[in-house]
């Protein structure tokens, strides 16, 4: 090939790159545009004061298109698919309790994008924020709001796969004393001291006595119910086979998914309910796979996200193993019931 030709072969090339960048930004400027644009048929949204201490209120990610998606929304709790209020602020995950609410949110960057951890007050005013190593996935308030967690992963993308890796983080609002990951915890594995260099941690609830919560520990290719201790920095394994552990409000049970046999790789976990006096495990009625970690509605009822044709929707379903999932709320995703 002459000197000529390879110069015109490079330049077809050049050319061919840069006509489907071109291609690729216009349709995700086009895309861009179709989300800011409000769905006919959705949920009614509109501007307007949200609260972390509204009784009687649901306040969640609202992911319907429009100029509202992403932002944090509220609705009354018993009319869970009714107009929508909106805040101008935006989360990835969300959950608050007492007042204190944590915000993980995504820095758009020019070649990548970066996170944080947001604490808020009652009205969503920022008291600290703190960096988010990865791409943030779970998100829980103490019931007291004194202490806040999040999850991250650090490297792969799904819970199904095997090269993934995660950090949970702890912080005590009051004080801004932050343990950025879990894994500096003593861990007590069938009454022995446990270490190993595949130790995860994902999924961390919290009791309501301030020292005492529940979260989930992968090591070995399996994963782990444990139990931590605030006050002495301990972990100690209770179960298995339980992934992103929720706590009831009597502080009785855990909803947890759970890996079944037979299901798909992708799509692995079916939502039950654990005693933890008896360690009996309850099946709940959701014969769908279930990538969430739960939020109990009351001491009888679960509520979860399933993806939908915006990104999640919220269902409801019995915690005794009764009943039928129902879907309450579409386009919505990480729920929180404020008391009342």
């Amino acid at each position: 090939m002459t000197l000529r030709n390879r110069v015109l072969v490079l330049a077809a090339a050049v050319l061919a790159l840069a006509a489907v960048a071109v291609a690729s930004i216009l349709h995700a400027s086009a895309r861009a545009d179709r989300r800011n644009q409000t769905q006919p048929g959705g949920p009614s949204v509109t501007e307007g004061r949200v609260t972390l201490t509204t009784p009687g209120s649901m306040v969640f990610r609202n992911m319907a298109w429009g100029p509202h998606r992403d932002e944090l929304t509220t609705v009354p709790a018993s009319n869970p698919s009714g107009p929508r209020t909106a805040s101008g602020a935006k989360c990835l995950r969300f959950y608050a309790a007492s007042g204190t609410g944590v915000c993980l949110q995504a820095i758009h960057g020019t070649v990548s994008d970066t996170y944080r951890a947001v604490i808020l007050d009652a009205h969503l005013k920022e008291k600290a924020r703190y960096d988010v190593p990865g791409i943030p996935s779970r998100a829980r308030v103490s019931p007291t709001g004194h202490f806040a967690a999040w999850t991250a992963f650090v490297g792969g993308d799904s819970y199904a796969g095997t090269n993934f890796s995660t950090r949970a983080a702890i912080v005590d609002v009051r004080t801004g004393k932050l343990t950025p990951s879990l894994e500096a915890y003593r861990i007590l594995k069938d009454g022995h001291d446990y270490r190993a260099p595949d130790v995860n941690f994902w999924g961390v609830t919290f009791a309501s006595d301030d020292r005492t919560f529940y979260a989930t520990l992968a090591t070995k290719g399996k994963t782990y119910l444990v139990r931590g201790d605030l006050h002495t920095h301990t972990v100690t394994t209770l179960h298995t086979n339980v992934e992103c552990p929720s706590l009831s409000p009597d502080g009785m049970r855990i909803a947890y998914k759970k890996r079944v046999q037979g299901l798909p790789k992708d799509a692995p976990w079916h939502l039950y309910v654990l005693n933890l006096h008896t360690m009996h495990e309850t099946a709940l009625a959701e014969p769908r796979s279930v990538d969430d970690q739960a939020v109990w509605k009351d001491t009888r009822t679960i509520v979860y996200a399933l993806p939908g044709d915006y990104g999640a929707d919220l269902y409801t379903i019995p915690a005794d193993g009764s009943g039928k999932p129902r879907r309450i709320s579409t386009a919505a995703v990480s729920p929180a019931y404020i008391g009342g």
